[in-house]
């Protein structure tokens, strides 16, 4: 099975330690950011990887190629000439997924025990566009299910921002993005035409007419390792979860 990891972004709420190192290397318990995306990839059947690269790419490259690739067949993805945000990120790796098969994206930043072979033959089961991993946690933008968790709305409470998808009389369910998502690849048909663009925008452009899933992940062990509050929660996870 195949699998993207996004791991170009300049790490911005991690500055200073980001200044220097990208942050899919920085360490995290017994690992690196990187490292513990790819094992628990590989360990889920995801070993043939595709990695996206941009800030401090040629540290990335050499860490990889020091490591041996972490045992996996792996591509990189270059955005060195520009960062290409979720979207164009996914679209620029569209040649590595040549079999038709569902592939799986997954943020470098997020440290969890949740299967992603489960989350997988979910996706298959539901025949959705494209799965989204989502929990119940306290954000400033939240997706909105149905009762069927397909993806509705999407809101700003910061701002009262609101965009409806796809609309419909039930009452919505408000659920934060996890940054794991399952997709098909009749996806990038359906993407913007410009080079760099956000995921979620086109998931909320299509979902009145494509099945844009939702998948709720009740996981107790979950950090974004994005923000250095949780950088050190990340490690503690990833001392309990071993590969």
């Amino acid at each position: 099975m195949k699998a993207l990891i996004l791991a170009a972004g300049l790490g911005t709420r991690l500055k200073p330690l980001t200044n220097q190192t990208p942050k899919a290397l920085l360490p995290i318990g017994p690992y690196t950011l990187l490292q513990f995306a790819i094992l628990k990839l590989k360990n889920s059947g995801f070993n043939e990887l595709i990695i996206n690269v941009h800030h401090h790419a040629d540290q990335v490259i050499s860490y990889l190629d020091k490591n041996k690739n972490f045992g996996c067949t792996l591509a990189i993805s270059d955005e060195r000439e520009q960062l290409l945000d979720t979207g164009g990120g996914i679209k620029k790796a569209a040649w590595f997924f040549n079999d038709n098969l569902p592939f799986l994206v997954y943020n470098v930043d997020i440290v969890t025990d949740l299967d992603l072979q489960l989350l997988y033959e979910h996706h298959k089961k539901y025949q959705n566009i494209a799965t989204l991993v989502v929990r119940d946690r306290k954000t400033s933008r939240y997706l909105l299910f149905d009762n069927n968790m397909q993806l509705s709305a999407w809101k700003n409470v910061s701002t009262g921002e609101k965009r409806i998808a796809k609309p419909t009389a039930e009452p919505l369910s408000p659920y934060a993005f996890s940054g794991i998502h399952v997709i098909n690849p009749q996806l990038f048909s359906l993407m913007e035409v410009q080079d760099r663009f956000s995921i979620i925008d086109t998931y909320l452009r299509i979902a009145a007419t494509h099945p844009i899933g939702g998948y709720l992940d009740n996981s107790q062990l979950w950090a974004d390792a994005g923000k250095p509050e949780s950088l050190a929660e990340a490690g503690e996870i990833a001392e309990k979860i071993r590969y």
